[in-house]
């Protein structure tokens, strides 16, 4: 907006007044009236027109009628509704607008006015610059109360823009409802009109089959009668046959199970004389309860030659049974090995290097299972997050000391936090790894090896045994739902 000065000729001024410029426009044909109070402060100002609500007005009473009528409103009406409140917070926001200009035109009003009250002011004496400077006072205070008035207005413009995103997404949120239900109402009136279809097309089947046995009601009877007649005479015919052959499969299955035990027992004792003949020349031992939730320790028999253990090469195995092929557990490198669920029903080996010289000690039987594991799993897994006391004991290969953290494993993620910290947080994915631990490190039946993503691993040892196993066996089966499979590394 151009400045537009008031011109004033250089001639002769006496009291006459200074005319303005004539592109100003006022709202109205006279000086607005005031008082002003000390240091020409506006203490009363006239009652403006009373133009209607006031923003916030506007805003709580509109919330007031949607919380009243939200509960009997249909979907289709509550968007109708907000659509309604959106074209109103629009007029409102373009209200807004109109009077930030009017505003603006004002300051440009009250600056033209003063330039003109301090070009008098110059120019006059006595009791004329008095009542120059007296106005020039209250164009100040106008000026002030004008920046309030805008600094209200400003407010408004915020909340009427806050209002209008409101209602905008809670109006495109409707409209989703709405289609969502109409396309969930037309997909079952289809539903419901492939049913009849079927239930018609049956019924009309079941009248033409009734139709036509009762035109053929005489000789289906007697058919039927035959035929159970026939059956009749086969059974009395042949009732020895049948028996016997029921009783040499019988016979047959028993022998069968006979003979399996036995192979079995003598498998058994053959390994265990293997095994005996072995550990004669082996100079180490497998100790410990061969079971989940204990710990398995390779010991040194005591002998003059014995080598020492810390100088041997170890790598422990599992396997299905002895014969089979068996597989590395990687990791698994150290004398004590705490087995875990995925371990249960295996044979456990370890290989053990010592100068030049490869020695294997293996377990008698498969690895025990625990028999109240499976019920803690399945109370555990009636909740929709099952939460673990724990405590770091390394992070990233480093030790870390800290306190008791929770170990919550939900049904899609899991996280480790303390309070409102979480320390990790991660849905189940391909780079996600959880096992038992399989390196040197204390309480190793109660401890756990999880790998959030990439670059970040922690070592977490639980209060029992029982409940680091079912954490693993919960985790597994979480991660099993959603497509991944949740495992140590190379498993």
């Amino acid at each position: 907006m151009t400045k537009v000065c008031p011109e004033i000729e250089e001639g002769i001024l006496s009291k006459s007044a200074v005319p303005v410029s004539v592109d100003v426009s006022f709202a109205s044909d006279h000086f607005p009236t005031y008082k002003l109070g000390p240091d020409n402060q506006i203490v009363d100002e006239p009652k403006e027109d009373d133009k209607g609500p006031s923003v916030k007005e506007t805003v709580e009473k509109e919330s007031e009628l949607l919380s009243d009528q939200h509960k009997r409103l249909s979907v289709r009406d509550l968007a109708s509704k907000f659509d309604k409140n959106l074209a109103a917070a629009v007029s409102l926001a373009d209200e807004a607008k109109l009077r930030e200009v009017a505003s603006l035109e004002g300051h440009v009003m009250l600056k033209k006015l003063r330039d003109a009250l301090e070009y008098m002011r110059g120019r006059t004496d006595g009791q004329n610059k008095e009542d120059v400077e007296t106005a020039i006072s209250m164009v100040e205070a106008l000026a002030v109360k004008l920046t309030q008035n805008e600094g209200e207005l400003i407010q408004e413009k915020f909340e009427v823009k806050k209002l209008g995103n409101f209602l905008k997404q809670t109006s495109e949120d409707a409209k989703k409802l709405v289609n969502q239900e109409k396309s969930f109402a037309c997909a079952e009136i289809e539903t419901a009109r492939a049913v009849v279809l079927k239930l018609g097309e049956a019924f009309e089947e079941q009248e033409r089959i009734s139709e036509a046995s009762r035109a053929q009601g005489p000789d289906v009877e007697k058919l039927v009668e035959e035929v159970q007649e026939a059956r009749q005479i086969k059974r009395m015919h042949h009732p020895t046959k049948v028996m016997g052959m029921q009783h040499e499969l019988y016979g047959l299955r028993n022998r069968i199970q006979e003979k399996y035990m036995n192979s079995v027992k003598l498998h058994k004792e053959i390994a265990i004389i293997k095994r005996a003949e072995e550990s004669k020349s082996c100079p180490f031992v497998l100790e410990g309860k061969q079971s989940l939730g204990s710990c398995l320790r390779i010991r040194v028999n005591a002998s003059e030659n014995a080598p020492d253990l810390s100088n041997c090469s170890i790598q422990w195995y599992r396997a299905a049974c002895e014969t089979s092929r068996r597989e590395a557990i990687s990791g698994a490198i150290q004398s004590m090995y705490a087995p875990e669920p995925f371990d249960v029903g295996r044979i456990l080996q370890a290989d053990i290097l010592s100068n030049g010289q490869k020695f294997t000690v293996t377990t008698d039987d498969p690895v025990d299972p625990d028999s109240a594991l499976q019920s803690r799993v399945e109370s555990l897994m009636r909740k929709s997050n099952s939460e673990f006391s724990v405590v770091i004991s390394q992070m990233n290969g480093q030790d870390y000391a800290s306190r008791s953290h929770i170990f919550t494993i939900g049904k899609t993620r899991i996280k480790l936090s303390r309070g409102w910290i979480s320390k990790a947080r991660e849905i189940y994915s391909t780079s996600m790894q959880l096992c038992g631990v399989r390196g040197n490190i204390k309480n190793p039946t109660k401890a756990l090896f999880w790998q959030p993503r990439k670059s970040l691993t922690f070592m977490l040892t639980f209060e029992s045994e029982q409940e680091r196993n079912a954490a693993i066996v919960l985790a597994r089966k979480y991660a099993f739902d959603c497509n991944v499979s949740l495992l140590g590394p190379d498993d």
